[in-house]
């Protein structure tokens, strides 16, 4: 059975306390195809009131990793052959209580395993932010491919909003898998992610100054293959990010952001290209741009701001998805970046 109420998380840790080193537990549940990671407990400070605000107002040139609270990445060693096809975040206290999940700003799930499509940097599993479905599945015919013994590393950024320090907080992150004898064989599917401002290592935020602002980034694919879902990620006053063919100028998807009057985000649609098909066509060494574009309806110019776009790919053929370079420069400093996260 999952973690399910107080007894299951004070079982599982035992009542830490309160200065104690946060601890991360893994347990398969073969039953319902489950791999359920419980960490914790983790003191999370309060933030300043509005703190997405100010830190836009503050003009840094810092990531917002030095803005916000950062768990370190604890690491796991995958432990069953399959697919993940889904995945669900949730925030309790030491009762076992569930906790709003805007006391969060985002939680990343990496494959140290496994390089990423655009960048030679490791593979981002999964994330999600706090604008974004925490209870995500995908069709069974589509999978995302994990062997055991892959290292998979979580880690979560902090944005606590009720002006008090909470003590003890964990997260409980399920991640659903497919068993490797399911038939007909799902999908091979890759997660991809496309930044319209990443420095490998560093910060991947911009600045929007009043008015309309587009921040666009160019790539080309290192293999061919079928966009089969997307998702992505803005701050206040976002609009959309969408996906372009820059060699033809022609728009192949867009994601809208979910807005209140005043441009707040309130959420990122995730699309499911392949319904009624293969998705969109991607070709290896073909141009394409990723743009996100911001209406800042303030006077002043907006600091620290994001925005991607995530998706799922099949590729044509998986193996020769582009390996991991161990001697790459922006290889280590992604690895230096990860390891160093935290207190």
């Amino acid at each position: 059975m999952p973690f399910a109420g107080p007894l299951a998380v004070l079982a599982a840790l035992a009542a830490p306390p309160r200065d104690s080193v946060p601890q991360m537990r893994v347990r398969v549940d073969s039953s319902r195809h489950e791999v359920v990671v419980l960490a914790g407990p983790f003191r999370v400070p309060p933030s300043p009131p509005d703190m997405d605000h100010m830190m836009m107002m503050d003009g840094s040139d810092h990531d917002m990793d030095m803005n916000m609270p950062l768990t370190p990445v604890q690491t796991f060693d995958w432990p069953v052959t399959g697919w993940m096809h889904g995945f669900k975040v949730e925030l309790v206290d030491d009762e076992g209580r569930v906790l709003p999940q805007r006391l969060m700003h985002h939680l990343i799930a990496v494959n140290f395993s496994r390089r990423q499509f655009i960048y030679p940097a490791v593979e981002r599993l999964m994330g999600v932010g706090e604008e974004s479905d925490h209870d995500v599945n995908i069709p069974k015919s589509i999978g995302v491919p994990l062997t055991p013994g892959q290292e998979i590393g979580v880690y979560v950024m902090w944005n606590n909003q009720t002006g008090a320090e909470l003590p003890a907080v964990y997260y409980r992150l399920t991640l659903r898998w497919l068993p490797r004898n399911l038939l007909p064989r799902p999908i091979d599917a890759l997660p991809i992610y496309m930044d319209t401002d990443l420095r490998i290592g560093g910060s991947n935020t911009f600045a929007v100054p009043p008015g309309r602002f587009d921040k666009a980034f160019e790539f080309t694919p290192p293999v061919s293959g079928h966009l089969l879902g997307v998702s992505g990620h803005l701050h206040d006053h976002g609009v959309l990010v969408r996906l372009e063919d820059a060699e033809t100028g022609k728009v192949l998807v867009t994601v809208p952001a979910r807005r209140d009057s005043a441009g707040k985000v309130l959420g990122m649609p995730r699309r499911l290209l392949a319904i009624r098909g293969e998705g969109i066509r991607l070709k290896a060494g073909h141009r394409y741009r990723v743009v996100g574009v911001y209406d800042n309806t303030t006077a002043d110019t907006l600091f620290g701001v994001m925005a991607h776009m995530v998706g799922l790919f099949a590729p044509d053929d998986l193996k020769r998805w582009p390996a991991i370079n161990p001697a790459d420069s922006s290889y280590q400093k992604d690895i230096a970046d990860l390891r160093g996260k935290g207190p």
